[in-house]
């Protein structure tokens, strides 16, 4: 898989920070994607318990069945400090790579983190759909930002995500029972849109299918370092 180059790294919060202002102007979450979803990458990082390493990997599967397609994982060492709200400046680069590897584009991406339910409005998916061009999901277990309510109890029950008023994504119950995640659009995608994305994928477990298939990667090469 191919696609040009964004930006170069900051090495320092202020720089990163700095870019995120400049990028975030750049996302697009107005419409729907311009294509029908065939394929969709979930995208997801682990990290060695002791060393300062990551395992990133790119699963891409069938939307109509959810089957794998591809699999593709990489190890690197940690290169940007764990810094709240810069998420994305330590783990894009190891993604972009494993990215690189893929024989099938996804139409789409999903991953463990936030979109424009971000302080700045430029988390992990839309930094990542900016590189990518692609439309990108955010879907995380955990809130970062904005209201909402508690959705309802059922697998699929959902409620507004909302930051001054405005909705920036929605609270998914993902799994009857299970704590809620928290969907964002990154890029190239509307709120809607990735919303049914994440209810169309679920899995019966809190992750939805595609991040599931990246964690479990991640931690399949983990196991095996």
């Amino acid at each position: 898989m191919q696609f040009p180059h964004l930006h170069d790294w900051p090495v320092t919060e202020e720089g990163a920070v700095a870019l995120q202002h400049t990028l975030a102007k750049r996302v697009d979450t107005s419409a729907a994607p311009v294509r029908p979803i065939e394929y969709v990458a979930g995208a997801d990082i682990a990290y060695h318990l002791t060393e300062s390493r990551l395992f990133a990997a790119v699963v891409v599967l069938k939307v109509s069945d959810l089957s794998v397609v591809e699999e593709r994982t990489i190890s690197r060492e940690v290169t940007f400090p764990y810094i709240p709200g810069l998420l994305s400046f330590r783990e894009i680069p190891a993604l972009l790579d494993t990215f690189r590897e893929l024989r099938q584009p996804p139409d789409a991406v999903m991953l463990d983190g936030q979109g424009i339910a971000h302080p700045r409005r430029f988390g992990l998916a839309c930094h990542l759909g900016l590189w990518l061009d692609l439309p990108c999901v955010g879907c995380a277990k955990s809130w970062l930002v904005g209201d909402h309510t508690h959705p309802g109890p059922s697998a699929g029950d959902t409620t507004p995500l909302t930051v001054n008023g405005e909705t920036v994504g929605a609270v998914v119950r993902s799994a009857t029972g299970a704590k809620p995640v928290y969907v964002s659009p990154g890029h190239k995608i509307d709120v809607a849109s990735a919303t049914a994305l994440v209810c169309a994928t679920l899995s019966g477990y809190r992750h939805p299918v595609p991040t599931r298939a990246g964690h479990m990667a991640a931690n399949r090469l983990r196991s095996g370092h």
